[in-house]
């Protein structure tokens, strides 16, 4: 398997999987189509920022935006950070399996550890050095 493939479908999964799992995780915060559920997260964060603003909830606060969310769906702008935190936190994972996956095998035959092809000039490099060195 090619290195970095892990990677590629992390990214891929963590930004579709994210967009597709929003909806379904505000729903079970509370944060529904008809309002907020009674006795649920959402409700409690709203009791909580009302308090805190004397007896409302501000236009553009946190609860206000996922209520949005909740009712309407996530625009444009928010389903993009979705899925860019998502396929972030993809990357992560996939990184970490490629790194584990590979971990004490050499690189294929043609492909450098890095990627960039500079392995063997540094190597060069250091011989020759060592060469002009007095002694």
């Amino acid at each position: 398997m090619k290195r970095k493939l892990f990677t590629i479908i992390g990214v891929t999964a963590g930004a579709v999987g994210a967009v597709a799992l929003a909806p379904v995780a505000l729903t079970m915060a509370g944060f529904t189509s008809a309002g907020i559920a009674g006795g649920s997260v959402a409700a409690s964060m709203m009791s909580s920022a009302a308090i805190a603003n004397g007896g409302g909830v501000a236009a553009g606060s946190l609860v206000a935006v996922l209520q949005s969310a909740g009712a309407a769906g996530l625009s444009a702008g928010a389903t993009a950070a979705v899925a860019s935190v998502g396929g972030a936190a993809g990357a992560v994972l996939g990184g970490v399996a490629d790194f584990f996956s590979h971990s004490g095998s050499p690189p294929p035959p043609g492909e450098d550890d890095d990627g960039f092809g500079e392995g063997d000039e540094t190597e060069m490099n250091l011989l020759e050095t060592k060469e002009l060195m007095p002694q």
